[in-house]
């Protein structure tokens, strides 16, 4: 592990600098070792002109270079101000202390072309980054916490794109039955549950890795390990917006897959969603581009991927959580699982909108019975097991175990073009 340090709190950026951080960079890419940068600059050495510049530019094209190839981990312990600061954002997870903050232009510039007032804080404080911008994957308060969470994320990933997940010695039985898992299932359609407690029922010994919970909360993703084997989860939360899709958990969603898909980190995907989050506002802000991000990086996902539907599935987004046509591996289901088009009452509104109050609850039972269930989508293969929650962990374990040697020939390309 090659770990960078420049220069103190509250330390310019000098052109000596961004030149350790390039040779950093590029010695950790040539030995295939993952890196660790901790970074606290207050700016650049505008004193150097365009000597620094020139610098950590060559030092962002470096960790582009090194972007897939190796684990790319950063912790911001202090300021990182100004260009610069771009330089977090090409990392794979980003640390956050307490006390730090990043932006590109500060308080005093937002100030002169907005005339409002704003602390440093307020703008890029590490609060803001965990919840607004989704830079920070987490925010503790020293860098021994952030080293120790960097070191149980590195536990998850291969040392290079070539290498595979480590398997993890455990003593919790992949044939555990988990039937709490189900029972944590509200009895009303619309009633709201934690996922992350369904996860840690599934995970070995209860371990879980949450990655950017304070950003996008209707999106879970966090990295854990079931029969041993490393795997990223991407789960809706109905706690928060009943688990629908909006901008950020898309983003979110996309940016998470690339990662596991780059190194190699086997993907289980957690569905119970009634679809995307209607609005004005997010479909003038790019609903419709954003939420092809979320589908691109499925569909390009190579890694064994395996899905559970644990309620709904509906419309669109039963499409971008990983469904089979979108090149997902094994779709199980519990049996509470409802693959559809779109719920009862909206299909109904849609389809018979002349029938009254009464013949409204009878079409929609009727709707219920026929379409909200996973047997359907059973007899079409989109899904390929409807599965007790009390067998959950041990099919699960089984799909790893099966897909673990599985290989897909890469197309030839100079790249593709995501709809960033």
């Amino acid at each position: 592990m090659a770990t960078i340090a420049p220069r103190g709190e509250r330390s310019t950026l000098s052109a000596a600098d961004a030149n350790t951080l390039t040779e950093g960079v590029r010695a950790a890419r040539q030995q295939r070792l993952p890196l660790v940068a901790v970074l606290s600059l207050s700016g650049v050495a505008v004193d150097e002109g365009l000597a620094v510049a020139d610098s950590w530019g060559r030092a962002a094209r470096e960790l582009v270079l090194a972007s897939g190839v190796i684990p790319l981990m950063m912790v911001a312990d202090g300021p990182m101000v100004s260009g610069p600061a771009l330089l977090l954002a090409l990392a794979d997870i980003v640390i956050f202390t307490q006390e730090a903050y990043a932006f590109i232009t500060g308080p005093k510039i937002v100030e002169t072309y907005t005339g409002e007032p704003i602390s440093a804080s307020s703008l890029g404080g590490s609060g803001a980054h965990a919840r607004s911008t989704g830079l920070a994957s987490a925010v503790v308060d020293t860098l021994d916490s952030a080293l120790d969470i960097l070191g149980a994320a590195l536990a998850h990933f291969p040392d290079h794109v070539d290498g595979l997940t480590a398997r993890m010695p455990t003593d919790d039985p992949l044939d555990r039955p988990t039937p709490e898992a189900g029972e944590l299932l509200p009895a009303t359609p619309m009633g709201s549950y934690d996922v992350r407690e369904v996860i840690q029922i599934l995970a070995d010994d209860g371990d879980l890795l949450e990655l950017k919970a304070a950003w996008a909360p209707n999106l879970v993703t966090a990295l854990t390990f079931i029969g041993g084997h490393s795997v990223g989860i991407v789960a809706n939360q109905t706690q928060a917006m009943a688990g629908s899709i909006d901008i950020a958990a898309a983003q979110k969603g996309a940016r998470f897959v690339a990662m596991c898909d780059a190194f190699n980190i086997p993907l289980l995907t957690m569905v119970d969603t009634s679809g995307f989050l209607p609005g004005k506002d997010l479909e003038w802000r790019g609903m419709i581009r954003h939420g092809a991000q979320l589908a691109f990086a499925y569909a390009r996902a190579t890694v064994p991927r395996i899905g559970l539907i644990l309620r709904k599935s509906y419309g669109g987004a039963y499409i971008v959580m990983d469904s089979r046509y979108m090149g997902n591996d094994v779709m199980l289901a519990w049996p509470s699982a409802e693959v559809a088009v779109m719920g009862a009452k909206g299909a109904v509104e849609i389809l018979h909108r002349r029938a009254s109050s009464e013949e409204r609850l009878t079409l929609e039972q009727s709707y219920e019975d026929q379409y909200l269930s996973p047997y359907p989508a059973a007899e079409r293969a989109s899904i390929s097991a409807v599965i007790l929650p009390e067998d959950t962990r041990r099919e699960i374990g089984a799909a790893l175990n099966l897909l673990e040697t599985k290989r897909e020939r890469l197309r030839r390309r100079r790249h593709d073009n995501t709809p960033l």
